[in-house]
């Protein structure tokens, strides 16, 4: 999930099992033998290609043993374009944090499985023209030996740069922009992979079948990627005619954007869920940033909010109404219709208020909210939280305090949580908020005797 004035991390799925009619679970177990069917397929061409035997060299196991990783390492790749693809059906079924998490992992499992690749292709090639390690690679570089090798590199250090990126400690340091930028280059490292596979795969090269096979896996790949991450937004920009119809100041650093556009019903969106933004101003038009709802909406118009914690969040008090704005979404299932108990409780940290007070307005019966911040002037929608609270009989309780302190460090523990809700046991409990409060609060939460199944987190990173 996303959110005002943080940029997008990988979420930690939520613990909160989706209700699953029927017909989801058919198509989410069709789905899963499709995935599975083409890695065993895979399985199956290297073992077709002759490369399981008991009177294998040293040399010749270890090219065997690179030939597999090579074609699940470049498969997990286009698995990994794929994960992120915007593609309706899959977002809606598994929804957008889950599928962000499982693009974390399979991208490490890329990784891995190339550089294992690279590594056992030098080392058994060098074994079997009894080289040295050097001297095998500077053969295989050569370009006149292994086609392609060059542009291989070029591609494995490109998703190499992408996956050191992601490691959270060093994106940290970089700007989002430089983050995302860095990220277009995944698309460039695995089309520069083509031009290795296609001529050097030995399981391609001798079976004209697999071949094409694999050819239509990239090609089916890039179709789905430009008809949901180009052709889809391109037309429904045209179809909603998205404009900032206004700018508004909530605080020190923290602004409010509403934007208005035609038929805004159709977009299905449900308070707690966030899009993907693209402003189409001079400074902002190539890069998308994802922020929550920070109101339900109501067909007219949606607002976000945005804390300035970055380059791009710090500028948006500066677009002017009128700018046109590309929406993809809406993402998320941080919403109502996870709910599976009749009493809730919802927590927010910070700027993670946002997508809890949109809720609000969609959320009834037995709920209280807990708003957690630091000093009383971090309070954002005070006026708002505490006239929805009176409105919808929502009971509402600010927790103020620096956790550095002695008087603040039992601040919502468990303890504290259990005073403040005596019955949390009995809730179900929604958690937003940057993510060391948010993993926190998980612990406590279940230190309050909250099953995990009921506690629904979404965190928030810069």
């Amino acid at each position: 999930m996303a959110e005002a004035g943080y940029a997008l991390e990988s979420p930690r799925v939520s613990s909160l099992a989706r209700p699953r009619s029927g017909r989801r679970v058919v198509v989410s177990t069709a789905l899963w033998l499709l995935v599975a069917g083409n890695a065993a397929l895979m399985v199956w061409l290297w073992v077709h290609g002759g490369n399981v035997s008991d009177d294998l060299t040293t040399g010749e196991l270890l090219t065997s043993l690179a030939r597999i990783t090579g074609l699940l390492g470049a498969y997990s790749a286009l698995l990994q374009v794929l994960l992120l693809a915007r593609l309706p059906p899959v977002e809606r079924l598994f929804g957008y944090d889950r599928l962000t998490v499982w693009h974390r992992w399979n991208g490490h499992a890329c990784l891995d499985l190339i550089l294992a690749h690279v590594v056992l292709s030098v080392w058994g090639y060098a074994l079997m023209d009894k080289i040295s390690l050097p001297n095998e690679v500077r053969t295989m570089l050569g370009g006149g030996v292994y086609p392609g090798m060059i542009t291989a590199t070029v591609g494995t250090a490109l998703l190499i740069a992408v996956v050191v990126t992601s490691v959270v400690i060093v994106r940290r340091r970089l700007r989002y922009e430089a983050w995302y930028a860095v990220h277009l280059l995944a698309y460039a490292g695995i089309a520069l992979a083509w031009f290795h596979q296609i001529p050097t795969g030995n399981e391609l090269v001798l079976d004209r079948v697999a071949a094409d096979y694999w050819r239509a896996l990239f090609l089916g790949t890039f179709v789905l990627l430009v008809a949901f991450r180009l052709v889809a937004p391109a037309l429904n920009a045209l179809r909603y005619r998205l404009r900032v119809a206004d700018v508004v100041a909530e605080g020190p650093g923290i602004v409010s954007l509403r934007i208005t556009g035609r038929g805004l019903h159709r977009l299905d969106a449900s308070p707690g869920q966030f899009f993907l933004w693209r402003f189409l101003d001079r400074k902002r038009w190539w890069a998308s940033h994802p922020f929550s709802l920070s109101e339900a909406p109501d067909g007219r118009s949606l607002r976000i909010t945005v804390k300035a914690l970055g380059d791009f969040s710090s500028g948006l008090a500066e677009i002017a109404p009128g700018t046109p704005v590309v929406a993809e979404g809406p993402f998320g299932v941080f919403t109502e219709a996870a709910r599976r108990r009749d009493k809730i409780v919802l927590i927010a940290g910070g700027i993670g208020i946002t997508p809890i007070r949109a809720l609000m307005e969609d959320m009834s019966g037995d709920v209280i909210v807990i708003y957690r911040v630091v000093r009383d002037e971090d309070v954002i929608f005070r006026d708002e939280l505490e006239e929805l609270a009176r409105e919808r009989g929502i009971d509402l309780v600010f927790v103020v305090g620096d956790h550095a302190t002695d008087d603040g460090a039992r601040l919502l523990s468990p303890e504290h949580l259990q005073e403040l809700v005596p019955d949390i046991a009995e809730r179900q409990v929604y958690v937003c908020g940057p993510p060391a409060m948010t993993e926190v609060l998980d612990r406590n939460v279940r230190g309050a005797n909250v099953p995990p199944s009921f506690i629904h987190t979404e965190k928030f990173a810069l």
